[in-house]
């Protein structure tokens, strides 16, 4: 391995696609790194990484993984297959579905100038006045006591009397 490289990747053959990282990283942070591009520590082998369900589209998460990784600044080595600087992956298919012309359509109608015009500008009229509720025809009933020092005390009012139940 060069001297400097942080993180090493490349196809083991009982754990598919590994990861580790070397001392110049400290583990805490290769972990956390290493974790977030969704690869796992394999138990009882300290410091080695295998990514998780390989076989969901493996190598192209792992050749995301190192250019994630060189993204940030770190130095990557990586098998060739692996390595998205000397293997790149396949292009996509395109699938016309006429997104790309009408979004072009929408640019250009966007960038022109309308040809509506208004004959005459806006007028501007003094908002409609609201209308006030009515008021209530009833009023709550508050039954106040004086006392005697000179401040009034609420009470509530007497509990009414149980009604008989409905049949």
């Amino acid at each position: 391995m060069q001297p400097g490289t942080h993180f090493a990747f490349g196809d083991h053959e009982e754990h598919g696609f590994v990861a580790s990282f070397t001392s110049s990283l400290p583990a805490h942070l290769a972990h956390w790194y290493l974790e977030r591009e969704q690869f796992e520590p394999v138990p009882d082998e300290p410091g080695l990484y295998w990514l998780s369900e390989p076989e969901r589209d493996g190598p192209r998460r792992t050749r995301q993984a190192v250019h994630d990784l060189r993204r940030q600044g770190y130095t990557v080595q990586a098998d060739i297959r692996l390595d998205p600087a000397v293997s790149a992956s396949p292009p996509r298919p395109v699938r016309p579905n006429g997104l790309q012309e009408r979004r072009s359509r929408l640019a250009q109608a966007a960038a022109g100038r309308t040809t509506q015009r208004r004959a005459t500008p806006p007028t501007t009229s003094a908002p409609a006045a609201r209308p006030i509720p009515p008021k209530p025809t009833y009023a709550p009933t508050v039954h106040l006591t004086a006392s005697g020092g000179g401040r009034s005390r609420w009470r509530p009012p007497a509990p009414r009397p149980p009604t008989a139940p409905c049949r």
